[in-house]
């Protein structure tokens, strides 16, 4: 099994984010984004679920996957490495950084609050960047 999991982890926005603070991502074309799924879950919800939890359901939804099926699919969702928030939308575009507390829960900080600053001076938690958009 494969985990997108971090624990004491602060991802970093970005080092060529365009984003000057964190913003919600907008739908597309009337549709819900994965960005704009992951942030609900995560803004709605600090400290409550871990990244697989968030990057299982969003996939769920997006693919129609009964929640009968869930234990399953997601056996099988994880039987492969999946993309971890280090190249989220979130952390690559719309400025938020996502912390993963000491149980890999996680929780989002838009890149211009003070909680930010103080996860990124915070010696006890390790830190990591979000992935660049380009190359």
């Amino acid at each position: 099994m494969h985990t997108t999991n971090y624990f004491d982890t602060f991802i970093e926005v970005a080092a060529d984010t365009k984003a000057t603070a964190g913003t919600m991502p907008p739908s597309k074309d009337g549709k819900k984004t994965v960005a704009e799924m992951q942030y609900g879950l995560i803004a709605g919800h600090p400290y409550q679920y871990t990244s697989d939890d968030v990057i299982f359901q969003v996939y769920a939804v997006r693919n129609s996957i009964d929640k009968a099926e869930y234990e399953q699919a997601g056996k099988l969702f994880f039987s492969k490495g999946q993309p971890c928030f280090r190249a989220s939308p979130l952390t690559k575009i719309y400025g938020f950084g996502i912390h993963s507390d000491g149980c890999g829960k996680v929780a989002l900080y838009g890149m211009e609050t003070d909680e930010y600053q103080a996860l990124l001076s915070d010696p006890t938690i390790k830190k990591v960047k979000a992935m660049k958009s380009g190359k």
